[in-house]
C-alpha cells in the first residue's frame, strides 16, 4: 500500500483544504444532535453521522500525515503560502468540532479530542499571527475570509471548556477570537469594497463571513447564562450576512465547482444551530422554524457537496497541481 501511495504523485498535492469538509461534516453531525435535544426525541442518526464524521476525519489526518512524510517540501509551501497558511487551523478546529459533537455521549473522549483541539489551535494561532507580523509577500489579495480560520476559531474553545469547567481557558481563547474577528473584518471589507473582486475559486469562502458571530454568539452563551444585549448583537450580525450572503445565491451558483465549496456548509451550521440556541433562550417558535429551515437547508448542500466532491476525486480534478 505504501509503495502505491508513493508512486501516485496526487498526495503531493493532497490540499490542507481538505479539512473544510470534517468542518462541514461536524457542523451537520451537532446541529442535528441539538434539532434531536430540541425536538425531545431520538431519530437514530447521531451515532452514523458522529462515526462518517470521525472516520472522514481520520482519513483526512492520515493522508496529511502520509504527505507530509513523503513530500514534505510540499506542505512547507503551503504552510508558506499567503492563502492555503490559513487552513491548517482547520485541523484543530475539526477536533474542538468532534469533542462537541461526542460531548453528550462520551465526555472523557470529548474531554481528550477538546485538550488536543485547544493546545492545536493555539499553536496555530500563535505560528499565524508570527507570519502576518513579519511576512515579506503578502498583498491585499491574498486576504480572503479564510483569515478568520487562525484567530477567530478561538471562539470554539468555551463551547466545551466552559461545560468541562475551564472557564478562565474559555474566557480567554473567546477574547482572542473576538478581537481578531473584529480586526480582519475591517481588512476584509476593505479587500472587498476598494479592490478587485475575490478569485472565482475563492468566493464561496465570503459564506466564513456568517460563522465568527454565530459561533461567538453560541460560545458567548456557554459562558453567560441569560440573554444580554450583547449576545443579541452577535447573533443578529451572522443573521445579517447570512440574508446577505442569500441575497447572491445567483451569483454563487453560477460558479464552477472548485473544493472550496465546502465553505458554504459550516457557516450554515453555525448559523443554524445559533438559531435553535435562540429558540431555547427566547422561546421565540420563528427562530426554531429558522433553525431546523436552515439544519434542512444545510443536509441538503452537504449531500450535494459529498457527491461533487466524490465525482471530482474521480476524475481526478482535485489532488492537481495548480491548487
Amino acid at each position: 500500500m505504501t509503495d502505491t501511495i508513493v508512486a501516485s504523485p496526487r498526495l503531493e498535492h493532497f490540499p490542507i483544504s481538505f479539512f473544510a469538509m470534517a468542518m462541514g461534516m461536524s457542523g451537520l453531525t451537532i446541529g442535528w444532535e441539538k434539532a434531536q435535544h430540541i425536538l425531545g426525541m431520538d431519530l437514530k442518526i447521531t451515532p452514523w453521522l458522529i462515526v462518517t464524521t470521525s472516520l472522514l476525519f481520520v482519513v483526512l489526518a492520515l493522508s496529511y500525515v502520509m504527505k507530509l512524510a513523503l513530500y514534505r517540501q510540499a506542505v512547507l509551501a503551503e504552510l508558506r503560502h499567503p492563502v492555503k497558511l490559513n487552513y491548517f487551523p482547520t485541523i484543530s478546529i475539526s477536533l474542538l468540532l468532534l469533542s462537541i459533537a461526542f460531548l453528550p455521549l462520551v465526555p472523557n473522549l470529548a474531554q481528550g479530542l477538546w485538550l488536543a483541539g485547544t493546545g492545536l489551535h493555539l499553536a496555530f494561532t500563535l505560528y499565524v499571527v508570527n507570519v502576518w507580523m513579519h511576512h515579506e509577500h503578502f498583498k491585499i489579495q491574498h486576504m480572503n475570509p479564510a483569515w478568520f480560520f487562525p484567530a477567530v476559531g478561538n471562539v470554539l474553545v468555551p463551547v466545551v471548556g466552559a461545560s468541562l469547567g475551564y472557564v478562565e481557558v474559555s474566557w480567554f481563547f473567546f477574547s482572542v477570537g473576538l478581537l481578531f474577528w473584529v480586526m480582519l473584518m475591517t481588512i476584509i471589507l476593505y479587500r472587498v469594497m476598494f479592490h478587485d473582486p475575490i478569485d472565482e475559486r475563492l468566493m464561496p469562502t465570503l459564506f466564513i463571513l456568517i460563522a465568527p458571530p454565530a459561533l461567538a454568539f453560541i460560545a458567548y452563551s456557554n459562558l453567560v447564562p441569560t440573554l444580554d444585549p450583547f449576545a443579541r448583537v452577535l447573533y443578529y450580525g451572522g443573521l445579517f450576512f447570512t440574508l446577505l450572503l442569500f441575497t447572491q445565491a445567483g451569483r454563487f451558483l453560477r460558479l464552477r465547482f472548485f473544493l472550496s465549496w465546502w465553505a458554504y456548509s459550516f457557516p450554515l451550521a453555525a448559523i443554524s444551530i445559533a438559531s435553535l440556541v435562540m429558540f431555547e433562550r427566547t422561546g421565540a417558535d420563528v427562530y426554531r422554524y429558522l433553525g431546523f429551515g436552515l439544519l434542512i437547508l444545510l443536509t441538503g448542500i452537504v449531500a450535494f457537496l459529498l457527491v461533487r466532491t466524490g465525482i471530482a476525486v474521480w476524475r481526478q480534478a482535485i489532488c492537481v497541481p495548480g491548487q
